[in-house]
């Protein structure tokens, strides 16, 4: 979902409710052969609320857990956070892939913790060598962002 950090009401309470584009489209491809899940550092909404967030958006069927900091009491890029996630999906560092698009949190946090990352740079920042990045989501299937 498009981010509305200054909100601080719950994500299900926002006016607007919008998937980041491409995600949809992204979504449904992934989850012909992967299992796709949502790590949050969102003080405001706690794992339903969240939920509730992505059928307003249209994406929730595609998302399978939800890690959110009011549940585990932990953020990214905490080391605990990335252990609880592979403990919980019974996953190694090898089987998962953070796609997030914030550079300190989701991807360096990821890759410090042996994730392998993928940067959703929609804000076109330079990217620092070493960092796989990406401008839309649909840059991982081959396709545009048309719709």
């Amino acid at each position: 979902m498009l981010d509305q950090p200054e909100d601080p009401v719950p994500m299900c309470e926002w006016e607007t409710v919008n998937e980041v584009p491409g995600a949809k489209k992204l979504l449904a491809i992934l989850n012909r052969h992967s299992h796709c899940h949502l790590a949050t550092n969102s003080i405001s909404s706690d794992e339903e609320q969240i939920r509730k967030a992505l059928r307003r958006a249209g994406i929730s069927q595609y998302i399978e857990n939800i890690y959110c900091y009011r549940t585990l009491g932990l953020k990214k890029p905490e080391r605990e956070f990335y252990e609880h996630i592979l403990r919980d999906l019974e996953a190694s560092r090898s089987e998962v892939v953070m796609i997030g698009d914030g550079l300190e949190k989701d991807v360096l946090g990821a890759l410090d913790n042996g994730i392998q990352a993928v940067w959703l740079n929609h804000k076109k920042d330079p990217v620092p060598e070493n960092i796989d990045a990406i401008e839309n989501l649909l840059e991982l299937t081959g396709m545009s962002n048309k719709k």
